[in-house]
């Protein structure tokens, strides 16, 4: 089995807050609070989770243009914590970011041309006639005119200035792209067109996405698996289909919950949570979901409980998940012991 492109154990991403007239250090946000996760070459994993649940910060640590607090990040089995910026340069080329607002990402001074031209000229690559070259094939990939080059950011249409950040994000051919809500600040109908073209270039130059969405149902057609935030940690991960039909952690069933459905004869079955979400500069203890879960125990409030796993790469941070991770568990080793078929019941989803 190959080594995974991308390795996160354990990471930490907290910033100091300040204030007072000496700018005292007055508490710590936990914005990635211990996250843990793998990233195979050629797909894609969703993050979800509600706004300030810190998958924006995760992303952004991943390609280390945050540095992190602690923990371990390996892309394609090089360790990127220590390393200075001029080490991390040449490691750029191999991760690119697709930024949420295509506006504000793009130079305005620049014409599209010196902006899809730029990484190259960073990097020292396919100079002259060769990076015309290259420059003019992104913008056919891109399904844009050849003219569009000598043209600056402004005189596109949102979705155009979206199709331009992602062709500078792949022109050095990446492994690996974050795509930070690539699709959040475009009109509806636009929406699946540059959906479709990111599915397209992962098809055509075997790219691997951490694709970050708020948008429930883009995330399951794009997502070979897909990983759940609450507040800086990870409470559930499953490959796309199985989280979906089955979502064993509470928070992750009342996400999926506020889906619209487009049936009016299907009656609702909204989960609807008490509260807000803590702040991440004081979390509560134990597990973070208790003050908003309707089937908190004495013990959630004291532990946190780790991501249970409960087979076909599905697993939950609930202490309801326990019994069935145990059972999972003990079946596998009975299977490989050769003393039966560990053939376990379909789980039915806590609650």
């Amino acid at each position: 089995m190959s080594e995974p492109l991308v390795q996160v154990r354990d990471l930490k991403v907290h910033f100091p807050v300040k204030g007072g007239l000496l700018g005292r250090t007055r508490g710590t946000v936990r914005a990635v609070d211990g996250v843990s996760f793998e990233v195979a070459r050629g797909e894609t994993l969703g993050l979800v989770g509600e706004s300030g649940c810190g998958k924006s910060t995760l992303g952004r640590a991943v390609l280390r243009l945050l540095d992190p607090t602690s923990g371990s990040i390996r892309v394609a089995g090089r360790e990127l914590t220590g390393l200075s910026q001029r080490e991390l340069r040449p490691l750029r080329r191999q991760m690119q970011l697709v930024f949420q607002d295509p506006y504000a990402s793009l130079n305005p001074r620049m014409t599209v041309g010196d902006i899809l031209a730029e990484p190259f000229a960073i990097h020292g690559l396919a100079k002259g006639k060769a990076r015309e070259d290259e420059v003019l094939a992104l913008l056919d990939a891109m399904g844009l005119p050849r003219e569009a080059r000598q043209r600056y950011p402004h005189e596109f249409s949102g979705g155009q200035r979206q199709r331009i950040g992602i062709a500078r994000a792949i022109a050095l051919r990446p492994d690996l792209v974050v795509a930070d809500e690539p699709i959040s600040a475009l009109d509806v109908s636009i929406q699946a067109q540059i959906v479709n073209l990111l599915v397209d270039l992962q098809r055509q130059r075997g790219l691997t996405y951490v694709f970050i969405a708020h948008d429930l149902k883009i995330v399951e057609y794009v997502s070979t698996r897909v990983a759940v935030m609450y507040l800086g940690r990870i409470v559930e991960v499953a490959p796309s289909r199985s989280l979906y039909a089955g979502p064993r952690h509470p928070y992750t069933q009342a996400l999926l919950s506020a889906v619209p459905v487009p049936d009016p004869e299907r009656p609702s079955a909204r989960l609807l949570l008490p509260g807000e979400p803590p702040s991440p500069l004081s979390p509560p203890a134990g597990c973070a979901f208790h003050p908003r879960c309707p089937h908190a125990m004495e013990r959630c409030r004291r532990e946190s409980p780790p991501l249970y796993p409960l087979g076909g790469g599905h697993a939950a941070a609930c202490f309801l998940a326990e019994g069935e991770s145990r059972n999972v568990q003990d079946g596998a080793a009975v299977s490989a012991s050769g003393g039966g078929a560990g053939v376990l019941a379909q789980p039915s989803s806590p609650g």
